[in-house]
């Protein structure tokens, strides 16, 4: 078993922690510990390691299915690998719409194999009947993200539905990695509530500024949600105690509103912001939903790979190349920090294409 390297962290690792300004973070700016009470009592393990049973029944309600039929984890990119290791195998095939994040195709290629169907720039429109003609016999698996990164291309609802049939029809599963949903204004139904075929995983971090509670979840039929939980013994065994702490109180529903309608004005905000700068520079991208958008590289730069080496060089601020995402004629700009920083950064990079134009 072989893995790719993580050509997005790789990146991060070498340049972020220099840098002034990360342009590239991929979700809501962080909220502060201090509007939650942060003692969890003992600690020690989550029990049952699953999470809190009453917890789960809560979630669960959002999906229209019962506690056993979602699992706590540490993140989305947990709940992601533990799907991925309880339902695929050296002999299945999973189809992936690209590009995403790199460990929705990664991982599953490590395991079993794996077709990739592409979004076409400029509109990155889901390409539903590619994916119904890479389906195979053995396929087990159709991976999408929804809103997309790094497009923030929100796929149609129906567009989305004709991916579960597709699924269904093959008894395959269809899952999605929705933790931009509730950035939307108005975000759709989640796949795991669409059906039994249906796997939905999510997490606090991107809409809700709580990366560092490394808290997340997936739900979806409970026969696959007991395998993944197998899995799930031999990586983080339970979820973590400040984190489902934290959950309790971020999920009750005052609490939950004034979060997501704050982090969803700055992200509106922040978009127009950015939406102009691309304008005022002769750029252009998808006009996104979340927080991350894939703008075009400017004509002074060969590829995105030697922009944003400029752009870090000279101004000490963070982009994330295309190449990462299979795409070197764009980057991918996160617009979810304070907007002070982002204008800042803004300034920044345009001083960039400027000296360089």
């Amino acid at each position: 078993m072989e893995i790719a390297p993580f050509g997005l962290e790789r990146w991060f690792a070498e340049h972020e922690h220099e840098a002034d300004l990360m342009l590239a973070e991929s979700g809501i700016r962080s909220l502060s510990a201090g509007r939650f009470d942060l003692d969890p009592g003992e600690l020690g393990y989550v029990i049952p390691t699953s999470g809190d049973p009453d917890l789960r029944a809560q979630v669960a309600d959002r999906y229209g299915r019962t506690a056993d039929e979602v699992l706590f984890t540490c993140g989305t990119q947990e709940a992601n690998l533990v799907a991925f290791l309880s339902l695929l195998g050296r002999d299945d095939h999973a189809v992936v719409v690209t590009p995403t994040y790199q460990a929705l195709h990664a991982v599953p290629d490590a395991v079993g194999e794996v077709t990739r169907v592409g979004l076409e720039p400029p509109d990155w429109r889901l390409p539903v009947d590619a994916v119904a003609d890479a389906v195979r016999p053995e396929t087990r698996l159709i991976v999408v993200n929804n809103p997309n990164n790094p497009t923030g291309r929100y796929h149609p609802e129906e567009r989305i539905r004709a991916l579960y049939d597709i699924a269904a029809d093959e008894d395959a599963y269809l899952l999605c990695d929705e933790v931009y949903r509730l950035l939307a204004r108005d975000p759709q139904e989640p796949v795991a509530a669409m059906g039994e075929r249906g796997i939905s995983t999510t997490s606090l971090t991107k809409a809700y500024g709580l990366a560092g509670c490394r808290f997340g979840w997936m739900a979806g039929p409970p026969d696959v949600i007991t395998d993944a939980w197998r899995w799930k013994d031999y990586t983080t065994i339970s979820p973590s105690v400040f984190g489902q702490h934290v959950a309790r109180q971020a999920l009750e529903p005052d609490t939950e509103a004034d979060i997501l309608d704050e982090n969803r004005a700055l992200a509106r905000r922040n978009r127009g912001i950015v939406d102009e700068f691309v304008d005022d520079h002769g750029l252009d991208w998808y006009y996104p939903v979340g927080v991350n958008g894939f703008v075009t590289v400017p004509d002074a730069f060969a590829d995105a790979r030697e922009f944003c080496l400029a752009v870090v060089e000279e101004e000490s601020a963070v982009l994330a190349p295309g190449d990462v995402f299979g795409h070197p004629d764009y980057v991918r700009i996160g617009f979810g920090l304070p907007t002070e920083d982002l204008n800042d950064g803004l300034d920044r990079v345009g001083d960039c294409i400027e000296r360089h134009r």
